[in-house]
């Protein structure tokens, strides 16, 4: 059986609020298994609620930048952030982010091996191993997306932290309503949705729920179990997805309704085509 450390179980009640001793139960229970462990919390009523978000494991910084035809969105990781928040750091990711939208990749390997636009004597992973000299600490680009962007959409961009959450949103139906996108950026940075609608819930994350959701009510007659149950699930989508959750400015309409009245004030259909929410070092 894995071993069971004391980081496990403060990981543990991070995420679900149950006991240290209760998480332990569970994590041995669960052999090691971290999501076997919340789902036996779960299923015990001990955890209502999982925070969805580890601890950060690094640091570092995401920056965006775009031009007409293109958005890009990277990150970099540094070991401390002292260093991430140094000039030559933040510098170092800009000039990524800048060949990006000039080359537009299409990968992170395929980026690094161009030539420095501003030294093509180096490549660009050259570039960063000399950073890594000058700062003296190990320092990595973690991921990069190239979006291109469509003529009939309209994207929003919201940085929080000084770089440490970023979220962007894209919305179908009009190209200039950056500032419905951008709202919409702020409530997915707030409320952290895992999908955009039900439908895009995968099966084995419903079936998880709905095998949690029948461990609960055990002993009840098979209608009452089945109306219990779908309205746990209804609950879920509600939880997970963001046209379903409650707008973080107004919880009396859901992240669609408001949408649906900005659609209206603006005398244009509008959807949400989708969301990019990252966090450092996640």
């Amino acid at each position: 059986m894995k071993e069971i450390t004391s980081e496990m179980i403060r990981e543990l009640r991070e995420r679900t609020g149950v006991g240290m001793g209760k998480c332990k139960e569970a994590l041995v229970l669960a052999e090691g298994d971290m999501e076997k462990a919340i789902d036996i919390l779960r299923k015990s009523g001990m955890a209502a609620g999982v925070k969805k978000e580890g601890r950060e494991t690094k640091e570092g910084l995401i920056l965006t930048g775009e031009n007409k035809e293109t958005l890009v969105i990277a990150e970099a990781n540094a070991e401390t952030d002292f260093v991430a928040q140094n000039d030559r750091f933040k510098h170092f990711l800009h000039d990524v982010v800048k060949q990006a939208l000039d080359t537009k990749p299409k990968s992170l390997n395929d980026l690094v091996q161009q030539p420095y636009y501003k030294d093509r004597s180096v490549t660009l992973d050259q570039y960063r191993n000399l950073v890594i000299q000058s700062l003296g600490e190990n320092i990595q680009l973690r991921r990069i997306e190239v979006i291109h962007k469509h003529p009939n959409r309209s994207y929003g961009i919201y940085s929080h932290m000084g770089g440490k959450l970023v979220v962007l949103v894209e919305i179908d139906g009009a190209s200039d309503q950056e500032g419905i996108a951008k709202e919409i950026a702020m409530h997915v940075a707030a409320e952290n949705p895992e999908y955009l609608k039900p439908e895009e819930v995968p099966a084995h994350a419903k079936a998880r729920e709905e095998e949690i959701a029948r461990s609960q009510v055990q002993g009840k007659p098979a209608n009452i179990i089945d109306k219990i149950v779908d309205g746990k699930i209804k609950a879920f989508f509600d939880q997970v997805c963001l046209t379903h959750q409650k707008y973080v400015k107004d919880n009396s309409v859901t992240v669609q309704q408001f949408l649906e009245i900005c659609a209206k004030k603006v005398g244009k259909p509008l959807s949400i085509q989708c969301f990019w929410r990252w966090k450092v070092g996640q």
